[in-house]
């Protein structure tokens, strides 16, 4: 073993045991970008934070690179940011808040290893906040959950509470706790410390850091300081929070059972500090991997391996390359390493590894487990790749979800057919669209699916901008989609019933599409030979 291929136990131990690799869930509009922008203006990765407003107006916050992110205000693709906070690395998988785009953000969770549930505090618990959760559940994730938008009149903290652990399953601790006077936000109580942190609305709408005055929960002072009433409502949930509330257990945090709360305001920086800094002290350092032969690869193993859960496709248009973004498993990332790829039995010697943020590439001489790197590649690593110098290492766990949407693809200028099948492949690669081919007496005809109707948007402005393709698309009628696996005679009639379509997907996998649900309930119930998956088998 070379020392390029290893690195000493201390260090490896070290470096591994700093980073926390995390990402924040929610549904649209509960403030994620915002809370993003917070977590960076705190860690020093940015020295400005745009209000919602001047980023509309002037600016775009760091993670929304893609020109439709900008101009429609949303995030359609998941970016990664990096930033040091007192001694630790933290890698944030920032994911799509559109529930359009929800299986890039469950690929994201794949290679997380702890996620933020942000919670508007008016609305509480959401459909998209329902089914990321459910993913978290999955994995096992620690989630941690931060209530946003307390500067403004929401939900009762305590019932809202209450709506969370009987909605989700799971207990909730509040770490920190609002201080009301009637709707008006004063600050937060820290439990853990039992120091009361102060809220003063800055003039500069959240532009920069809040230097929050914080005063013992004992401390006369506070009488003089907030009005009777808050103090006194303070003190009755805090007592009751104490006598029925949930218990610390930092096993529970660990296994996903109970979530650490916070309350905050994003938008103010009300709230954020405290909850970075709790953050750091219960969320888990990099996770151990399983393998398809069961193997237990531990961050600290020597070996290097890594785990490719996103393809982005032209981030830079002087370079129309794809960068695949790699989660660190264990070892030592550094340049000029030869890897071994299972899927393809090949072997590929990596470039220096880049440290992302979000379009932002920077060159680094090394990464650890934990990290989040890019790889340049020009097309031979795919979304659920397993790198390491050692053969015979692959990861399990990437899911691929059937699409909900279809439509056929037509194209204005037919000399363009090898520019759209090339950009229809990479887009499908990188997971904008799932690629299906239906036969045809001329070949297989392409068929492009989709989770959320915003995804074609997406697909038709990325084949203009970056392939110089003119498209539209003319939808289909099936409404559910499902991979099948048993005879091949089976599935040809299974197929090719009326209002049901026989189809492959990119990799060659069978699907079936249907019409309706009903269709594919009589089919599941008829067809005793045939088995039918909702996620890629």
């Amino acid at each position: 073993m070379t020392q390029t291929q290893a690195e000493s136990p201390a260090r490896l131990k070290k470096e591994a045991g700093r980073r926390r690799t995390f990402a924040i869930i929610s549904h649209p509009d509960a403030g994620k970008t915002t809370l993003t922008e917070k977590l960076l203006l705190y860690g020093g990765a940015i020295h400005l934070a745009g209000s919602v407003k001047a980023r509309r107006a002037a600016r775009h916050a760091t993670s929304d690179w893609m020109k439709m992110e900008q101009e429609r205000g949303i995030s359609v693709t998941s970016s990664v940011l990096h930033f040091d906070y007192a001694g630790f690395r933290l890698n944030l998988l920032d994911t799509p808040g559109h529930q359009d785009f929800s299986e890039d953000t469950y690929r994201a969770l794949v290679a997380a290893d702890s996620a933020v549930m942000l919670l508007d505090n008016r609305k509480g618990v959401e459909e998209q906040t329902r089914k990321l959760f459910a993913v978290c559940r999955r994995r096992r994730l620690p989630i941690f959950t931060f209530v946003n938008k307390c500067d403004r009149a929401g939900e009762d903290p305590l019932q809202l509470l209450d709506d969370v652990e009987r909605d989700l399953d799971i207990k909730c601790y509040p770490v920190t706790w609002p201080i009301r006077d009637g709707t008006r936000f004063l600050g937060v109580l820290d439990r853990a410390s039992g120091k009361v942190h102060l809220f003063e609305k800055g003039a500069d709408h959240g532009q920069s850091r809040t230097e929050a005055q914080i005063v013992d929960a004992n401390d006369p002072v506070l009488l003089d300081l907030l009005p009777s009433g808050a103090l006194e409502t303070m003190e009755e949930e805090v007592a009751l929070l104490d006598a029925v509330g949930a218990t610390m257990d930092e096993a529970a945090v660990r296994s996903g059972e109970l979530s650490l709360t916070f309350f905050g305001s994003a938008l103010t920086n009300f709230g954020v500090e405290p909850f970075i800094k709790h953050f750091l002290a219960h969320a888990p350092p990099p996770a151990s991997r399983e393998t398809s032969t069961h193997e237990i690869i531990q961050p600290t193993d020597p070996e290097f391996s890594g785990l490719v859960f996103k393809i982005q496709a032209n981030m830079d248009p002087k370079h129309r390359g794809q960068v695949a973004f790699v989660r660190i498993v264990s070892g030592r990332y550094e340049p000029g390493m030869t890897v071994n790829i299972p899927r393809t039995d090949q072997r590929l010697r990596l470039a220096a590894p880049q440290q992302l943020m979000a379009r932002e590439r920077v060159s680094l001489e090394e990464a650890w487990p934990g990290d989040v790197v890019g790889v340049v590649d020009r097309g031979s690593l795919r979304v659920g790749d397993s790198l390491s110098t050692q053969p015979g290492v692959e990861f399990t766990g990437m899911p691929r979800f059937s699409p909900e949407h279809f439509a056929s693809v037509k194209m204005e200028d037919a000399m363009k057919r090898k520019h759209l099948d090339r950009g229809l492949r990479q887009l499908a690669e990188e997971g904008t669209i799932q690629l299906l081919y239906a036969e045809s007496l001329t070949g297989p005809i392409p068929i492009v699916g989709a989770v959320g109707m915003l995804q074609f948007d997406v697909l038709l402005a990325r084949l203009d901008a970056e392939y110089g393709v003119t498209a539209r698309l003319e939808p289909l009628p099936y409404r559910v989609a499902r991979w099948v696996v048993g005879p091949e005679a089976r599935m040809r009639a299974v197929g090719t019933a009326i209002g049901r379509k026989l189809v492959e997907d990119a990799g060659g996998k069978p699907m079936v599409l249907f019409e309706t649900e009903w269709s594919l309930q009589r089919a599941a119930e008829g067809e005793k030979e045939l088995r039918f998956h909702d996620v890629r088998p």
